[in-house]
């Protein structure tokens, strides 16, 4: 419940309030512009839900990899988001990716099927992305390749 309330619920009720107030013009955060205030409001709880479980003992070290990981691609997307726009949903599945391919070389767990679907997902929704135009491929690789590099960065800092 920390997760789903810190992780979706809290910046979905930011990003409405933000549309609310009228500080962004839409909630799908067409522009650079609009990007700015979720992307920070989303780093201050991913980054409170991942110190919370960090001092938890009964929660997998796994999970607090991948939530600080979560907190490093937020913060990397705020950056590039100064020189473009880009792609959230590539940083996400990108993150999704890198965790499970973490999750390969630190268990001894086969991960072959979630690893070939996480890959399969992040295909179709990098795809859309690019069919809906919505971005450019530049935007939807850097995404990708953010949020895979920022899950092994989080793991190699918690998982040490």
């Amino acid at each position: 419940m920390l997760i789903i309330f810190n992780a979706v619920l809290f910046p979905a009720i930011a990003v409405l309030l933000l549309k609310g107030l009228r500080f962004i013009d839409s909630i799908f955060l067409r522009t650079q512009k609009d990007r700015i205030i979720p992307y920070i409001a989303s780093m201050t709880f991913f980054f409170w839900t991942q110190y919370v479980l960090r001092e938890q003992i009964y929660i997998p070290r796994i999970l607090v990899a991948f939530m600080f990981g979560v907190f490093i691609s937020s913060a990397a997307g705020l950056l590039f988001n100064i020189y473009f726009k880009i792609s959230m949903h590539a940083i996400g599945v990108g993150g999704l990716v890198g965790i499970f391919m973490v999750i390969m070389q630190q268990n001894t767990m086969l991960m072959t099927w979630p690893l070939s679907l996480a890959l399969l997902l992040a295909g179709v929704v990098c795809t859309s992305r690019m069919i809906v135009s919505d971005h450019r491929p530049k935007e939807i690789y850097s995404g990708f390749i953010v949020g895979l590099i920022c899950q092994f960065i989080g793991a190699f800092i918690n998982l040490q």
